[in-house]
């Protein structure tokens, strides 16, 4: 579903990603995890598409971010560490503005709207200006603006941060159904208990540089997700 081949993302001369290389297939949840700064935002930007990068390519489903974008950003959703909303519309026209961009028919978005706004409890804002939403509700409203079109590949980066118990078990169980739907899920988390007990596979990076991926099982053996991090980051200081 997500193939990254040697990418390689500089600024100026110090290569924020360098060298990457990954695959994410359907049906898995990829967690990614790294000290701030590794370089995890820049790749998930960059699969996303809003990044340019200086080498390496990235195909999704088959096809290239570079070559075809439009094609790739139609099945692909992205929710970013800090969601930057239409602070000047109010939660459901800014659902509504979604839905028409990825062509969501009215009667399956009225439907995906009324059921997500009630799981994750905000349906009583919706009518409000997204300017007066906390964080945690912009979290919200982001999470299902990604989900309204049903996407194949979800990219995000620390999607649990602002959010609520409840709305963070409920987008642990979506994540889990898209995958068992054939779909794939790219994300970063600085929660070790929740990657470990989630993903099917784990990558760690370092300044930018992979220093361990493969399955859950494999990364951590019989120690806990958080020691072999720790540990990695002391063996490749």
């Amino acid at each position: 579903m997500l193939k990254i081949e040697n990418l390689t993302k500089k600024y100026g001369e110090k290569a924020a990603v360098d060298h990457l290389s990954l695959e994410i297939k359907s049906g898995e949840i990829y967690g990614f995890i790294g000290h701030n700064g590794a370089g995890k935002t820049t790749t998930l930007k960059s699969v996303t598409g809003i990044l340019n990068f200086d080498e390496g390519e990235i195909y999704i489903d088959g096809k290239s971010i570079k070559k075809q974008p439009l094609e790739c950003k139609k099945i692909m959703a992205y929710i970013p560490d800090n969601p930057d909303l239409y602070n000047y519309m109010t939660g459901i026209d800014y659902l509504n503005f979604i839905a028409d961009i990825f062509e969501v028919p009215q009667n399956d978005r009225i439907e995906k709207i009324n059921r997500y706004a009630a799981e994750f409890e905000i349906a009583g804002s919706l009518t409000a200006s997204i300017s007066s939403y906390s964080h945690g509700m912009k979290q919200k409203l982001a999470v299902i603006s990604a989900l309204i079109h049903s996407p194949k590949l979800v990219i995000m980066d620390e999607p649990f941060v602002g959010l609520d118990p409840i709305a963070s078990h409920k987008l642990k169980e979506y994540m889990r159904e898209i995958c068992k739907e054939g779909g794939a899920i790219f994300f970063s988390t600085h929660v070790l208990e929740v990657a470990e007990k989630l993903c099917d596979k784990v990558a760690i990076i370092k300044e930018g540089k992979l220093i361990k991926c493969g399955t859950m099982e494999e990364v951590k053996g019989d120690s806990s997700l958080e020691s072999v991090f720790l540990e990695l980051e002391d063996n490749n200081a």
